[in-house]
């Protein structure tokens, strides 16, 4: 994997007298700097932990560059700010052999939308003491409004810091005992690829990390930017028990409340015809600013987020039954063939057909 890491970010690491790889830092701006695209520009902030798992660190870098791309490749702007951050300018990893040079130090970082933990190695009760610094410059920020996501051991570090008391959990299965000795208090879910509960996000195990990145893609940048990440890196956006509707349920991790309730409203009521009127004069929202507030929530307009709702609906039922497609979409509020096919292959990349057969092969065996 490490290897593979390596020669994918072509210009992330470079040798040093044929030993040390070093990750070279993106371009950055100093606090207070005007940056172009700011109202929308996201700022991610990835620890550099000691003891870091060098490829945790560079995959989510990679990852949030490269959708950068494909939305420049679009004519769009860019989404994503990046920035490597650590208690020292530079982190020395696996006994010297990997260098890592970071963006910033903690009281340089700018302000984060996003902080990710990255896997950490060796003893963790070690790495948790030698990383200690971060904890309460997580928690001030969490507590700001800014989101936090661990990747597989990264999850020891965001324990320590206590916001994951009482709530869910995930993290390599080879460590859960020890997690679960050393906070007892964090509800530890063995099953779980991703979890997330106000803005906590986890992952579990190695390279499960990159369904949480991609996760974090869908709440950020929208599903089709997910699926295309996930082509490009070649993964598998809807894996196992992390399944395609948990990953758009991610859309409600926001602050507006009122929004909340009408997309409960929706996903109880998908199957209805309703227009935007009725939503504005049932929830007492004007038109103009009832649709802004639910672009700005969920990074869809409503009727992206109706048209959604009624795809994950017809999802389950292609998973799960012996409907005919013909029957779901008549039951997901769909009465044009043509109609329900080309916006199920539009969230999906698949066809209703290839969707039944990949998830539900013995349904008409």
């Amino acid at each position: 994997m490490g290897g593979a890491v390596i020669r994918q970010c072509e210009g992330l690491f470079t040798t040093v007298n044929g030993v040390i790889f070093m990750i070279q830092a993106a371009p950055w701006s100093a606090p207070g700097t005007t940056i172009k695209n700011a109202r929308t520009m996201k700022n991610i902030a990835i620890l550099v932990p000691e003891t870091a798992v060098v490829e945790a660190v560079a995959d989510p870098r990679y990852l949030f560059t490269a959708l950068n791309e494909f939305l420049k490749s679009q004519e769009r702007e860019p989404l994503f700010n990046v920035q490597l951050v650590g208690l020292t300018p530079e982190v020395r990893l696996n006994d010297g052999i990997f260098s890592i040079h970071v963006d910033a130090v903690l009281k340089m970082a700018r302000k984060p939308d996003l902080i990710i933990v990255p896997a950490v190695s060796g003893n963790m009760e070690h790495a948790v003491r030698l990383n200690k610094d971060f904890l309460p410059w997580i928690v001030n920020h969490y507590k700001e409004g800014t989101e936090v996501a661990s990747l597989c051991l990264g999850a020891f570090i965001l324990a320590a810091t206590g916001l994951l008391d009482g709530k869910p959990c995930s993290t390599h299965w080879l460590f859960a005992n020890q997690f679960r000795t050393m906070y007892p208090d964090v509800e530890l879910c063995d099953d779980k690829i991703v979890t997330e509960h106000n803005g906590l996000y986890t992952s579990g195990g190695a390279n499960s990390y990159w369904n949480l990145l991609l996760y974090l893609t869908e709440k950020y940048a929208g599903r089709e930017l997910a699926i295309l990440a996930s082509k490009f890196f070649v993964l598998d956006i809807d894996r196992n028990s992390q399944s395609p509707f948990s990953i758009f349920k991610g859309q409600k991790v926001h602050n507006d409340t009122d929004i909340v309730k009408v997309q409960e409203f929706i996903e109880t009521n998908y199957q209805e015809k309703i227009t935007v009127d009725e939503l504005c004069e049932k929830f007492g929202i004007a038109r103009r600013t009832f649709e802004r507030r639910f672009k700005k929530a969920t990074n869809n307009t409503v009727l992206e987020y109706w048209q959604r709702v009624k795809i994950e609906a017809a999802k389950r039922q292609l998973e799960l039954s012996r409907k005919t497609i013909g029957e779901v979409m008549y039951e997901v509020g769909y009465n044009d063939t043509k109609a329900f096919r080309d916006i199920f292959k539009k969230v999906t990349s698949m066809s209703p057909v290839d969707y039944r057969n990949k998830y539900n092969k013995e349904a008409f065996n």
